[in-house]
């Protein structure tokens, strides 16, 4: 257990400082201490004043703050006292307890584990004799769940989700920064696509609840084996970058169901641009005005069908056959041709892929 290890850094410290002092967790658990523990309330507070302050702080007659925030605000130390010594105390303890937590984090932590294999910072040889060291299934399927922020996120979402799965022995909670979650859930059997968005659902409406945040999910395919952890956790990142283009609306973005938006996010950038001054040789979709592209979207809506176009557009059938005309002379494609229409649909999210990311184009 990582208390042994920090109990044997404060009884070192002891001998050096003339304080009494301890290491606690963020529930305030003390797990290491060379004296008399601060009473629950005070300790409360502390905790409370620690893990709100990347900063140093004196808080009822203690000097406290937090090991490290990163990657969450997990441990604080505490000094009694509130004067130099005390101060100096404090850091040298900090500094001291938060390396001896990273070296333990790598040699035994099962979650930074996890972390290194999605992040692709292990060899095959060395993924499969650390997972047997840590007593990590590897023939278990299990999917990831990228969840990214809308606007600015708060360390309480990742206390959200590693709440909603508690097993840290199965699932792991990635906390990358405060916008972006990782989830990688251990699952019994190969679920389907649709209880698999059944799982994110359930994430998405508890954060939105707990927090007042707003989240999209991006959702992998299962792996089967700990092998393709790290390509799954590619594909959860794809369904977001691919989702924010093409499906807007959605909250959850499914690798499986990105459709031709995957394709086309595969595609190299030169291409892209090569297919649309092919197919545009007139006139590009910037010379259409708002109102022809919402002619041009609600006329794809209704399968080409002209009479039911003009009836949800409120004008006449005559009105959408001139207006159909103009695109023709404005571009060179005749929407109401089936081919020449699949060609101007997929020329319009290539146009949208580019457009969403200046840097691309």
């Amino acid at each position: 257990m990582i208390s042994k290890a920090f109990q044997n850094i404060v009884t070192q410290m002891a001998e050096v400082f003339p304080k009494k002092f301890g290491i606690a967790d963020s529930q305030g658990l003390v797990l290491a201490s060379n004296g008399a523990e601060p009473h629950p309330d005070v300790m409360d507070n502390l905790v409370y004043a620690a893990t709100n302050s990347e900063k140093l702080l004196f808080k009822d007659g203690y000097t406290v703050r937090i090991m490290s925030n990163k990657p969450y605000s997990e441990y604080i130390v505490y000094v009694e006292g509130t004067d130099e010594v005390s101060k100096y105390c404090c850091n040298a303890i900090a500094v001291a307890s938060n390396n001896v937590r990273h070296y333990y984090d790598e040699k035994y932590d099962k979650t930074n584990f996890m972390q290194n294999i999605i992040f692709d910072n292990l060899l095959a040889f060395d993924l499969h004799q650390k997972a047997r060291e840590l007593h990590v299934d590897i023939d278990v399927p299990r999917a990831v769940f990228y969840i990214k922020v809308i606007g600015n996120g708060e360390n309480s979402i990742y206390e959200v989700v590693r709440n909603m799965f508690p097993d840290k022995e199965k699932d792991f909670v990635i906390n990358i920064d405060t916008n972006n979650i990782v989830l990688i859930k251990e699952l019994k059997e190969i679920p389907t696509s649709e209880e698999l968005e059944g799982i994110a659902q359930s994430i998405l409406d508890t954060i939105n609840s707990e927090t007042m945040n707003t989240v999209l999910i991006g959702l992998s395919t299962v792996a089967n084996n700990i092998d393709g952890l790290n390509n799954s956790y590619k594909e959860a990142q794809i369904a977001l970058e691919v989702g924010k283009v093409f499906d807007e609306e959605k909250y959850i973005l499914n690798y499986d169901s990105l459709g031709i938006g995957r394709l086309i996010y595969q595609l190299p950038i030169k291409l892209c641009e090569l297919f649309l001054q092919e197919v545009f040789k007139k006139g590009g979709i910037t010379s259409l005005d708002d109102e022809t592209i919402l002619t041009i979207n609600k006329f794809f809506e209704n399968d080409l069908n002209v009479s039911e176009t003009s009836r949800q557009l409120f004008v006449h059938r005559n009105t959408l056959v001139y207006r159909l005309e103009k695109i023709y002379k404005l571009t060179g494609l005749d929407l109401r041709k089936f081919d020449q229409a699949i060609v101007f649909k997929v020329a319009m999210m290539v146009h949208k892929y580019l457009a969403s990311n200046p840097m691309k184009i």
